[in-house]
């Protein structure tokens, strides 16, 4: 079946960031993605971080007319924005989502090729979010909360949430550089907590914030000084200090879970915790925002009076997603958050596979391949770096052509529609 209005499928020309923390040249699936997507041509010695599929004003998408699509007259127009073309068009997102969300796509969908460690960050949530734009909109450009999740395209490993108690207290033995940059009695509070007690979770949310924020605040002398130390000795940290010189966030790494995801496996973000990304390429889905509060590892504007105030200090390793098999060919990701989910889509040969009409709108990203895509009044070819745009209540029929196609989707979380 078609669209609601008999609307047709939309390709889109993406948008590229390139942040100095990004892969090199040809070495990231950003690049490559782009060069299908747009023609352009990859610089070898140039950062490709992060591919934008979406709305969101700092890296919009545009429409890429059909051949014969538009009337002669019409070619000289400038390129249709998907947020403008989505705001005179707005039943294509479905009434539900236009009722919560207004005119605009409430997720962002990404690709990320990471080179190098990138800022131990945390996202507001909504209430601090209008907090900090209102208070700083030059530094947080939207009011809008940022729960995210990344799956793994290769190997890809991350810092993510603080370890738990014990750990904290093996770390605080066995590494007296980090006990020189919080003190003796910030260490000493933590070290005291027995884990027997009945208060115990207040206990120890306590001690970290207090230790955590004792290290974020040393001066750059202490902290040069201490790394010095730790990097003789220490792998990860010698790869930080590396790329980020005398950085306390190389320091702070000790305070999180080291985790490596395989392909095919997710991590997802809520708001108000700590994470940071160490290398290798992943989709990622978020709310459309871009709100980052920063703290380490970064070059950028670091807030670290912001960021040690505003984190849960939730302890735990944090749960890896291995997805929902819809089918054999499909498995979802479903995050904890009404904006968005994510399928990941591998299709042999010859096969074809059929994506149901949904409520809300949805953006395809052909990663591998070749294959059609047909609906009940459009029918084309996609290739690989394509990304295309449904309109919500469209039936969606794939089909892979001479080679597997592999395709990842984003959409509003079906939860959202359905409930648990």
């Amino acid at each position: 079946m078609a669209g609601v209005n008999g609307e047709k499928l939309k390709r889109l020309r993406a948008w590229v960031q390139n942040y100095e923390w990004g892969r090199s040249g040809a070495e990231a699936e950003v690049a490559r993605l782009l060069a299908l997507n747009t023609g352009a041509e990859i610089e070898p010695n140039k950062p490709y971080a992060e591919f934008w599929m979406g709305t969101h004003e700092s890296g919009p998408n545009v429409l890429v007319e059909e051949e014969g699509e538009e009337e002669e007259e019409e070619k000289e127009q400038q390129d249709v924005g998907l947020k403008e073309w989505i705001e005179k068009n707005p039943k294509v997102l479905g009434h539900k989502v236009l009722e919560k969300w207004g005119s605009d796509l409430p997720f962002l969908f990404k690709v990320l090729s990471v080179g190098k460690a990138l800022s131990i960050q945390a996202h507001p949530d909504k209430e601090l979010a209008k907090e900090l734009h209102k208070m700083k909109p030059n530094l947080y450009k939207d009011a809008n909360h940022k729960p995210e999740m990344a799956l793994a395209i290769t190997e890809f490993r991350a810092l993510c949430g603080f370890i738990t108690l014990q750990e904290l207290k093996e770390v605080l033995e066995d590494v007296p550089e980090i006990v020189e940059l919080v003190g003796t009695a910030s260490a000493k509070q933590v070290m005291d907590i027995d884990e027997r007690g009945g208060d115990t979770a207040d206990k120890a949310k306590t001690a970290l914030r207090s230790v955590f924020t004792q290290l974020m605040s040393a001066s750059k002398e202490m902290t040069t000084k201490a790394i010095s130390k730790l990097k003789s000795r220490l792998l990860l940290q010698s790869q930080l200090e590396k790329q980020y010189p005398g950085d306390i966030g190389v320091s702070s790494a000790f305070f999180f879970n080291y985790v490596k995801l395989k392909p095919g496996e997710a991590l997802y973000l809520a708001a108000n915790e700590p994470h940071a990304y160490l290398s290798g390429d992943c989709v990622e889905c978020m709310a459309t925002s871009d709100n980052v509060v920063r703290a380490g590892l970064t070059p950028k504007h670091r807030d670290i009076q912001t960021l040690c105030s505003m984190l849960t200090y939730n302890r735990g390793y944090p749960e890896i997603l291995s997805g929902l098999a819809l089918s054999p060919y499909i498995t979802r990701y479903l995050p904890p958050f009404d904006e968005f989910e994510v399928d990941r889509c591998v299709l042999p040969k010859g096969s074809s596979v059929v994506f149901p009409a949904v409520p809300g709108p949805s953006i395809f990203l052909a990663f591998v391949g070749e294959g059609t895509m047909k609906t009940g009044c459009w029918e084309g070819i996609v290739t690989e770096g394509d990304v295309v745009f449904e309109p919500a209540n469209t039936e969606l029929v794939i089909t892979a052509a001479t080679s597997e196609l592999q395709l990842y989707r984003a959409g509003i979380n079906s939860r959202f529609f359905h409930g648990p």
